[in-house]
């Protein structure tokens, strides 16, 4: 016994039953922090744009995409070249959700009908031929002028991305329907003109001459409005990091 008898204060016992009931307490507020914690990483990926996807294409508006698109994964199936992934966990309400990484594998938009687009059980993925813009991916845009090999008169030799590179192409001269590793395809150009020659878009990207000195040659990628981003300039462009990028889901509205 303390010596003060202001401190003898009687301790209540406390029951089994109480402290069950504390525990339950303590797991309904932990649940309701970690729902909610959960939630907030959905929710601000999306509003801050922390992850701004290439989609493939047909792909409708944003919002409307993520609400309509099942993430069944048969986009993923059907895709020649494996260019479509599903969105990993610290993607908030993207998770499952169809991308295309264009440095690492470009959309074949050579592919016949479209085949992810047809393959979309939800319209996600649309043929709306009444909008123009509807199948586009977005807009390639010369992001590195002064790197790019073309316009400093250098030409290419070799794989394009080097001999560990995975991604793949369908090259018309060897087989318009077996997609070979571009690492199995050498180049040997004067100029390097890749994001051209191997555009899947007649007329899309043009090499502009420079100059037409005797002796020298160079020119600049021009980007025109059949362009419909699916990356392959991209990824085929053998400058670290790339001098031609594809900006998400531009149109020629805002260039």
């Amino acid at each position: 016994m303390s010596s003060d008898p202001a401190l003898d204060i009687p301790r209540r016992k406390v029951t089994v039953r109480q402290l069950r009931e504390r525990r339950r307490v303590l797991r309904s507020i932990g649940a309701g922090i970690g729902l909610v914690g959960a939630s907030l990483l959905g929710f601000f990926p999306v509003v801050k744009q922390w992850m701004s996807r290439l989609r493939p294409p047909g792909a409708i508006e944003e919002a409307k995409f993520l609400a309509a698109c099942i993430k069944c994964g048969q986009c993923v199936q059907v895709c020649p070249v494996e260019a479509i992934k599903l969105g990993d966990l610290d993607e908030g309400f993207s998770v499952g959700v169809p991308y295309i990484d264009a440095r690492e594998q470009a959309c074949d938009f050579s592919c016949d009908a479209v085949q992810c687009v047809l393959a979309c059980p939800t319209g996600a993925l649309s043929h709306n031929t009444d909008k123009k813009e509807q199948v586009r991916m977005g807009i390639a845009r010369l992001s590195r002028p002064n790197a790019c090999l073309a316009r400093l008169g250098k030409g290419f030799k070799g794989p394009a991305r080097g001999e560990s590179h995975d991604g793949l192409h369908r090259y018309m001269e060897v087989d318009r329907w077996t997609p070979i590793r571009i690492a199995d395809h050498p180049y040997d150009l004067e100029m390097c003109d890749l994001c051209m020659r191997e555009c899947p878009i007649e007329g899309a990207i043009t090499i502009e001459r420079d100059t037409f000195e005797l002796g020298k040659k160079s020119g600049t990628p021009i980007v025109f409005d059949k362009c419909v981003g699916c990356g392959m300039c991209e990824m085929i462009c053998p400058v670290i990091p790339p001098a031609i990028v594809v900006d998400i889901r531009k149109t020629w509205e805002n260039v």
